[in-house]
């Protein structure tokens, strides 16, 4: 049962011993991060294990914690740092190309759609690390420029041109599939 508390309100009982209170931030907030990693990542272990760093990490500094922005923020702040770090080291460590997607198919899904899927996160693995973050965040994820530029701490109008660029290069990324249409 989730309680009524916000989730300030349950930072603020974790920093007080509440050992349930963060077990609840994390029943709440879990999945959009992991929809955030798999697409900012391409990998399903990968994502699996930056959300758990994240949340390792956020369990460790709660009481850096200064309210400036929205917990959620915070949270994700977190990942996306973690996302970027998990990029920076298998950029200097991958000298063969990822193996193939391991992202089973959903039921009911058609070879179509399996196909768009995968040709969608391939492309959005060719963006560059900002763009394709930035490109997450406000189109797969749904936050808003202003939360995503709080989130990637750049201003609001860089979260829109990384948007744009990134979009206009997933839409040549892309194109094949509009061709078949």
């Amino acid at each position: 049962m989730t309680s009524a508390r916000s989730d300030a309100e349950l930072l603020a009982a974790h920093l007080d011993g509440d050992r349930a209170a963060f077990a609840e931030l994390v029943g709440r907030h879990t999945e959009r991060m992991w929809g955030i990693a798999v697409q900012t990542l391409s990998h399903r272990d990968d994502a699996a294990d930056v959300v758990q760093e994240a949340l390792l990490s956020a369990h460790r500094n709660a009481h850096r914690f200064r309210g400036e922005s929205s917990v959620r923020t915070w949270l994700n702040r977190i990942l996306v740092n973690a996302c970027i770090d998990r990029i920076r080291r298998e950029s200097v460590r991958r000298t063969v190309p990822w193996p193939a997607h391991d992202v089973p198919a959903r039921r009911g899904d058609t070879a179509n759609d399996l196909a768009t899927r995968l040709a969608v996160e391939d492309a959005l693995a060719e963006l560059p690390t900002e763009q394709r973050l930035a490109v997450v965040l406000v189109d797969v994820q749904g936050f808003s420029v202003a939360e995503t530029a709080q989130i990637l701490a750049v201003p609001v109008g860089t979260v829109k041109s990384r948007c744009a660029r990134g979009r206009t290069r997933l839409a040549r990324l892309l194109g094949h599939l509009r061709e078949g249409a």
